[in-house]
């Protein structure tokens, strides 16, 4: 086995990693203005990605994407990880479901936002409905020419500057679940909050109600009663990325705390002689380095051929789940290295520790990730999960 880079993976790394300094510039223009950025900076932040290869990074090569494999993808994020102020966000990474598009949605939805001209949000979550999405109450009813859509999504990530949502509701008597496109602009959207929470970010997660929205038949993504499977597609991917990220975020926190601990003196010594802080360090690097190599084989058997998705949903839940516990553990070990200097909001570390809490929660809870586990083993047993995937 090889886990060697290759020359092109390793210089796709460096570029990421540049356009990661380069994101991190902006960090505290972003946390002094409580998230956002000028929208001329973003714009210019944009066009930088684009030009490094590193915007829409999960779509093909034909349709104007980087057209990365997902192990690829995993080297990217990890580098975008190490950015505070989720300004990963603007090196955009349109819905992977958006590929399951008609031609005719793909030059209406997917390719402005490859070309940086719109974005999408995805919109799942109710105020009844997170963790059992068999609970949400948004519906889609027949009328001529397509369907009426009411209900509340809340947690729309990034719906602040989205121009069109994918929205999940029950759709006819059946209550099929279906994805819809929807133009953020249509009458009866209303975006009603955009909750304030605890990290700094670049974009918002508002709340939006829809009241007889007017979705017509072609704007059904991957036909009606698909709805589950796509974002449990969407949740694979979403997973995988975080535990690349988190791990990423760690990697940066360990630098930093490391580097502290060599030059910070007390009682003498530089506190990296001081064998607390040594511990410290050393389960730091084992949890990173534990988490790191398991996302990146996950990321590798989902690019062979005939894996099996189920399986995969399971260890993208594995992946996440260690990778984004683990990284709470490790920023609150590099927190409390910096002592005070650690509980400043100039110090990324302080950002850090803000911003890898919601890690556990979003796209699934670490709760609910046990559960999708939990379940993979009792129907397949232990070796589904235990050992690398064969093509």
């Amino acid at each position: 086995m090889d886990f060697r880079y290759t020359p092109e993976q390793a210089a796709l790394k460096a570029r990421a990693a540049a356009y990661a300094q380069l994101l991190m510039g902006y960090e505290e223009q972003s946390e002094e203005a409580g998230g956002p950025l000028p929208a001329a900076t973003v714009r210019e932040l944009t066009r930088a990605a684009m030009d490094a290869g590193v915007y829409a990074i999960n779509m093909p090569a034909a349709w104007g994407g980087a057209g990365l494999s997902l192990l690829d993808q995993v080297i990217v994020e990890e580098e975008f990880g190490k950015v505070t102020n989720c300004l990963w966000d603007i090196p955009w990474r349109p819905a992977n479901v958006l590929a399951h598009g008609t031609e005719a949605q793909r030059e209406k939805y997917l390719l402005p936002v490859i070309r940086g001209e719109r974005f999408d949000a995805f919109a799942v979550t109710e105020p009844g409905a997170g963790s059992d999405p068999g609970s949400c109450t948004s519906t889609a009813t027949r009328t001529e020419g397509g369907w009426l859509l009411n209900g509340e999504k809340w947690f729309v990530t990034c719906g602040d500057i989205a121009d069109f949502l994918l929205v999940q509701a029950d759709a006819g008597p059946e209550r099929a679940a279906t994805l819809f496109f929807v133009d953020k602009g249509a009458a009866g959207v209303e975006m009603t909050r955009v909750p304030r929470f605890m990290h700094s970010a670049v974009n918002g997660h508002p709340e939006f109600t829809f009241t007889d929205v007017f979705v017509a038949d072609e704007d059904v993504l991957g036909g009606v009663g698909n709805g589950y499977e796509l974002t449990k597609e969407w949740f694979t991917d979403e997973r995988l990325m975080i535990a690349a990220r988190t791990v990423g975020a760690a990697e940066r926190a360990l630098e930093l705390a490391r580097d502290w601990s060599v030059r910070r003196r007390q009682f003498g010594s530089p506190i990296a002689d001081f064998q607390l802080i040594q511990g410290m360090l050393a389960d730091c690097a084992v949890d990173i380095a534990v988490n790191r190599a398991y996302t990146h084989q996950v990321a590798w058997e989902a690019d062979q051929p005939h894996t099996d998705p189920k399986t995969l949903h399971a260890k993208a839940s594995t992946a996440k789940l260690a990778a984004s516990e683990a990284a709470g553990r490790v920023i609150d070990r590099c927190v409390q290295i910096f002592g005070g200097r650690g509980y400043d909001r100039s110090y990324p570390v302080e950002r850090m520790y803000r911003e890898l809490r919601v890690d556990r929660i979003w796209e699934g809870t670490s709760e609910i990730q046990r559960l999708i586990i939990a379940n993979e083993l009792i129907k397949r047993g232990t070796r589904a999960l235990a050992l690398p995937g064969r093509s």
